[in-house]
Formats: C-alpha cells, structure tokens, sequence
C-alpha cells in the first residue's frame, strides 16, 4: 500500500478476508479466541507465535483499523484504545516516569491539560506549557528532565500551527526524548508528521475518523519498535481496549475520509472568509486566512486547512451565548469532527475546569466561538450564522 493514494488507502488497506470471502469487513464480536492444543496456547500466551488470545488487546477487527490508520498515517505501528484520551495516558504511561518533564503547548484540548495538570502530577511528572509562537533552540519550558514535547497542530480551539522542523530539532538535543504531535484537527488525510520526522502521532478517532459522531475511540502511531511495543504492553495490561464494533465504525468511515476532510475544509474556508468580513466578529481564527499567524507554515506542513475553526464575536460571553442559541442548523455539541456542523463555547464547556487565568492565555475568553464544518450546504450554514449574528 506504500505507493498508493490516499484514496486508495482509505477504502482498501486493512482488510485481511476471511474463508467466508466477504467484501466488506467483518466484525469479531467475541471475548476470546480458541486453540487447536495446549501446546498452541502456550506458545500465543507467550508471544512465541502471533494469534488472537483475548479481545483485550488481540481482535481482528481492531487490527484492520489499526492497519488502515497506520497506512494512512504512513507508520509502521499502530495501537487502537477506548479512547483519545486513553490514546494519550497509554502513551505518557509508557515512556514517563516519577521526575520526568514534559513540555506542551499552552493551547492544548482541555481535557489533555487536566491529565497532564491533574492527573500525572500525582505521580510527579510536571509539565510546563510554551507559546507556538516562541519556538527556538532557547525554548523556555525545556528542561533536561524533559522527556515528551507534546503539540496540537492545528490546536482546538485556537488554531495555531507548530513548527515541527524546529520542534525536531529541539527534540533531538535533549536526552530520550520524543516529539508527540495531536493530528486530530488534520487527519492524515491532510497532514503527516510522521514524514516530517515526528516521532508519534496520537488520534481521538471519534472525531473525523469515524465522522458520523457514533462511537469514541482514539490510537497511537509511531515508527519506532520499541515505543510501539510498550504501548501494546500497557494495553495489555491495562486495558483501555477499543471494542470490536468501534474499531469497525471507524474502519468503515475511514473509507470517506479524504472525500469528508476536502469537502468540510473547503466548507470552512468560505465561512472563515465570509466571518472576517462581518463587523459583528472581532477576529477569526483559521489557518487558512492570510491574516493568521500561521498561514505559511500550514502550507508548508499541510495539504488543507481544515475543517475546524474559531472566532470572537462583539459583546462577550451574553453575545456568544446569544448567537448559539439562535443558531438552527449548526449542532450545539462539545464533539467535533462529524458531517454535522458543530458549534460550542470553549470557554464555558470543553475547556471550563481550565483555570480562567490558563484560558486568558490561550486566547479562550468569554466571546470566543468554536465551530467545526460540516457537510451541509455551505450557503445554508452561512446564512444561519447570519441569522445568528444579526440577532446580537
């Protein structure tokens, strides 16, 4: 599949038929598996032979996902779990541990700050967060504790785009340490770090990759052998497992990916240029915009700009909150990524047990917006925030 298209990727890596010949892939609804002898068994439990042992962290269904994600994404390996975020902990509990450091962007999804904030601090890993904007060898929040840089690009809510030629090359001055990249926003329909020299990609496949808003799912991929297997052990182990049926939901929508993404990127693009020019918004954050600080660099290290994008409206929090409950097309939902266009107020939902002060700095205040492209018509959505709008 190496030479072949992304298109082609989508519909047709993955899939290993059965006996049955079916055309489209089946799912392993089953617990565990069975063995032809004790002997057999041994030798699975140990890893001697490869095989299905126990849908925990064995299942064929999940393993063409896990595939089809990997191909896509161009890596070698590639590990399914129960959900993003579980994507992200499975990670920092395979390469972290008691004293070590990781620097993060400031602009991360809310509920990554409270792990790393809340969460892994009880087992004394700190973490300390950088401005995408200041990114040099003199980086302030490195440390030589530093063991995982950790960005959003494009990040959610902000839309700011990291440099990851120079992030690489930070990463490689510090001891064992590893580049991680959150490529929810672009999928790897229109990004992949991997390419650039990033060292894991992480993946909340509820969003894009299934695309329909019907399961909650997340995955872990990289190059690298031993990262890989250390994943699968804490998965093992632990078990933030993917189901079978949701392995299968994303494995299919993953089939529409590169038609969803272009179509939901070129949607976004118009309204981003359509709110830049209404006196009732302050500013617009989309990195497709030539006024955005991240213009160039996303047409450098992307193929689109994305479906996801936010913006500010006059007259704080009552205007915001006034807009989205005029809104009549556009869902009012904290999940993005569906062909459903979304729209939430970071502020007061998916980043609310952030500290205000921690928001202030990312740029999340009172009458920011965020709204996540779809595939309705585009007039359609227009005129419904235009509606909207008028009304505040």
């Amino acid at each position: 599949m190496d030479d072949l298209g992304q298109k082609t990727k989508a519909v047709r890596s993955g899939q290993v038929r059965t006996q049955e010949r079916e055309h489209s892939d089946p799912i392993f609804a089953t617990s565990s598996f069975v063995f032809d002898s004790a002997e057999q068994a041994a030798l699975l439990f140990t890893e001697t032979e490869s095989g299905n042992i126990y849908s925990r962290f064995t299942n064929p269904t999940t393993r063409a996902f896990e595939r089809r994600l990997a191909s896509l994404e161009n890596a070698k390996f590639c590990t399914a779990t129960a959900s993003g975020m579980s994507a992200i902990l499975s990670l920092c509990m395979t390469v972290l541990k008691s004293g070590d450091h990781i620097a993060a962007t400031q602009g991360l999804f809310g509920s990554t700050i409270n792990l790393f904030n809340n969460i892994l601090t009880r087992f004394n890993i700190e973490t300390s967060y950088f401005s995408p904007q200041k990114i040099s060898g003199q980086m302030p929040g490195i440390r030589d504790n530093t063991k995982m840089i950790f960005v959003e690009s494009p990040s959610n809510p902000m839309c700011e785009i990291v440099d990851f030629a120079k992030l690489i090359e930070i990463t490689r001055s510090l001891e064992n340490c590893i580049l991680v990249v959150d490529n929810c926003a672009c999928t790897p329909v229109l990004q992949n770090p991997l390419n650039l020299g990033v060292d894991v990609v992480v993946h909340s496949s509820t969003k894009f990759l299934d695309g329909q808003g019907r399961a909650v799912g997340g995955a872990v991929a990289t190059n690298n052998p031993e990262l890989a297997k250390g994943v699968y052990g804490f998965l093992r182990t632990a078990g933030p497992t993917m189901s079978p049926f949701n392995a299968w939901i994303f494995h299919k929508g993953m089939e529409t990916l590169p038609i969803r993404m272009k179509e939901s990127s070129e949607n976004a693009l118009t309204i981003a240029h359509w709110l830049n020019d209404h006196s009732k918004v302050k500013k617009v954050h989309y990195p497709g915009l030539k006024n955005h600080s991240g213009y160039e660099l996303a047409k450098l290290q992307q193929r689109g700009f994305g479906a996801l994008l936010a913006f500010e409206v006059r007259g704080g929090k009552f205007a915001a909150w006034n807009l989205i409950d005029r809104i009549e097309i556009f869902s009012i939902t904290g999940n993005f990524g569906d062909v459903k266009s979304s729209m939430t107020h970071p502020a007061s939902t998916t980043h609310a047990r952030v500290r205000e002060s921690d928001r202030i700095k990312m740029g999340i205040t009172d009458d920011l917006i965020r709204i996540c492209v779809g595939l309705e018509d585009v007039d359609d959505l227009i005129a419904d925030l235009e509606t909207a709008l008028n009304s505040i």
